[in-house]
């Protein structure tokens, strides 16, 4: 049985219930339950598929608890999605991850992880922003959009770390421009950040397009 883990902030986590005692929504009610809901729905016995997103994590959170949420699990393939927070938390508390450090903890990450689980597929993820509720420019900040396009200089770093690594990327931000642009926002992520529906859907999708290419399925 294949292990897949997918590692990241409140986007991964989508209020999945931590408590390993209890199987009720593990796996929580974003992309990772739809792309649970594929995979153990058409290869039953084949996957196993772990959530170990925690909201509000940033890359200094995500190195932090490596060992502990990833390594210790050994899984197959791996799957990273982080970003959004590291600029989001600067905005509201002065508590961001600046460019580059990002791009430096997150280099550390995966230089780390490819010793320690050498056999270990890892995909990563483009972290993405809409303007929503979260993010717009509003009256007290009217360049708070404007900070989160910051997100954009992110994407550009986990792209250049995917080339570098020669790991599989998975583009969203422009999936998510063109769908938001053509049926609302509000459909895609609720408040410019979090997936509703029809974007943990997005995301699933783009993500089950590169894991197919590397898995052959």
């Amino acid at each position: 049985m294949k292990k897949i883990l997918f590692f990241g902030d409140s986007i991964t986590d989508a209020i999945r219930n931590r408590n390993e005692s209890e199987n009720i929504s593990p796996l929580g009610f974003g992309f990772v339950r739809t792309i649970a809901d594929t995979l153990l729905g058409e290869y039953p016995g084949e996957y196993e598929i772990i959530n170990k997103g925690i909201s509000g994590n940033r890359i200094v959170d995500l190195y932090a608890r490596i060992k502990s949420d990833v390594w210790n699990f050994k899984p197959d393939v791996l799957n990273i999605l982080v970003g959004v927070n590291d600029v989001w938390h600067e905005i509201n508390y002065s508590n961001g991850v600046d460019l580059e450090r990002f791009e430096k903890v997150y280099r550390m990450l995966l230089e780390d992880t490819k010793k320690a689980l050498p056999d270990t597929q890892i995909i990563l993820c483009e972290p993405f922003v809409l303007e929503g509720s979260a993010t717009e420019n509003i009256e007290l900040n009217p360049n708070r959009f404007e900070r989160f396009k910051e997100v954009y200089q992110y994407a550009k770093v986990v792209k250049k770390l995917a080339k570098e690594f020669n790991l599989p990327f998975v583009e969203l931000q422009e999936e998510f421009s063109k769908k938001a642009q053509k049926y609302g926002v509000q459909y895609f992520l609720f408040d410019g950040v979090h997936p509703h529906v029809a974007g943990a859907r997005l995301i699933a999708k783009e993500w089950m397009k590169t894991f197919e290419k590397i898995n052959d399925k």
